[in-house]
């Protein structure tokens, strides 16, 4: 799981979903949670929070121009790259943090990934979640 750790800069309720942005080195991650700031406490903009999301649920891309509707994009370099042979694990250095994602080795081949390369991860909103930093 990949986590990384921010602060909740604005939250969109209705209903019983939330769209909430967070904070994290410097770029905003959107998730959409099955809960409103009536519902759970941990959901204040100033809040620090874990954003977590899968590697399997990181698409990578190389060389991305114009606009897509993903909004979770992380600037990245591939650290290493564990081959297999159907799956590739690819671990990247962003901002200092490590992510991972898992992708078909076709993929890794066909964008050419090697250690080095500068690659962007891509998460849907709907498959980020987000965890309460309990006090430290």
């Amino acid at each position: 799981m990949n986590r990384l750790r921010g602060t909740i800069s604005a939250i969109e309720s209705t209903d019983h979903l939330s769209l909430v942005d967070v904070a994290v080195a410097g770029d905003t991650f959107t998730a959409i949670v099955i809960e409103t700031p009536d519902s759970a406490a941990y959901l204040r903009v100033g809040n620090q929070v874990e954003v977590l999301f899968k590697e399997t649920e990181v698409s990578l891309a190389r060389d991305l121009a114009g606009l897509i509707s993903l909004r979770n994009r992380m600037a990245a370099t591939v650290q290493a790259i564990r081959r297999g042979k159907l799956l590739s694990e690819v671990r990247m250095d962003y901002k200092g943090m490590s992510v991972v994602s898992v992708i078909t080795t076709r993929s890794v081949d066909r964008l050419q990934l090697a250690e080095g390369v500068a690659v962007e991860g891509l998460v849907k909103a709907n498959e980020v979640t987000l965890r309460e930093i309990e006090d430290e």
